[in-house]
């Protein structure tokens, strides 16, 4: 990591970033500046390779064709697998999931294979997923409830090597049936949560930049618009 200042990749904001969910890498930086630590948003366009040297990256959603887009990009230039494989945490919102997962299906019903950070497959459901999301954290290091908004038709199975970030307690999530929503794998995690999902979730924010920091704790922000959107979004 930078000494100096920590860098986040926005990955291809240009043709993932239909809900607006470029702004995790904005809420993960505020949340460090307002630390008194440096930090940089890099965008990573389909102009651009793919750098493994960066510090955190997120990525967002898209629909059908902006994702094939996005797999061949990402399979051909490998930095974020690379990145992920030594341990630097990435975010993948929604769609993202599916690019790098292990083969998507797409609405016209075509068999597209994903990068392979996620061991997971992803089939259109018959009726897409709309609304308030909401569950209980099966992650390690997580205490707080998980909210925010869904809207995807995709329904995401996980292999044996994955497993889920929350445990649902409103809304539908992976869309399945098993009750979870979202995935992790190693130093990737991934939610089908918009919103931007960290805007409403300070806790997971920080334990993505926690394992960026290589650090244990982080001074803790009072915030209290913050508590309130997140009482009044899980009661809504």
């Amino acid at each position: 990591m930078s000494e100096s200042t920590v860098r986040i990749g926005l990955v291809l904001p240009d043709v993932m970033g239909t809900y607006g969910d470029g702004g995790n890498a904005l809420v993960l930086r505020q949340r460090l500046r307002m630390r008194g630590r440096n930090a940089e948003i890099v965008e990573i366009t389909l102009n651009d390779p793919v750098p493994e040297s960066l510090d955190i990256y997120t990525l967002g959603g898209a629909e059908d064709s902006a994702q094939r887009l996005a797999t061949r990009h990402l399979t051909r230039y490998p930095g974020l697998r690379n990145a992920a494989a030594k341990g630097v945490p990435v975010l993948a919102i929604c769609a993202a999931i599916q690019v790098l997962g292990t083969w998507y299906e797409t609405s016209g019903g075509e068999r597209v294979d994903g990068v392979g950070m996620f061991d997971v497959t992803t089939s259109p459901q018959r009726v897409r997923s709309i609304g308030e999301v909401a569950s209980t954290p099966v992650l390690a290091g997580l205490t707080q409830p998980l909210t925010g908004f869904e809207n995807h038709r995709g329904g995401t199975t996980l292999g044996p090597d994955a497993s889920g970030l929350g445990r649902v307690t409103r809304g539908v999530g992976n869309g399945v049936g098993d009750g979870l929503e979202g995935v992790v794998q190693g130093s990737v995690l991934g939610t089908y949560m918009h919103g931007p999902a960290l805007a409403r979730n300070p806790e997971l924010a920080d334990h993505l930049l926690m394992r960026a920091l290589g650090v244990d704790a982080l001074e803790p922000l009072e915030l209290p618009e913050v508590d309130r959107l997140r009482r009044e979004r899980l009661r809504a």
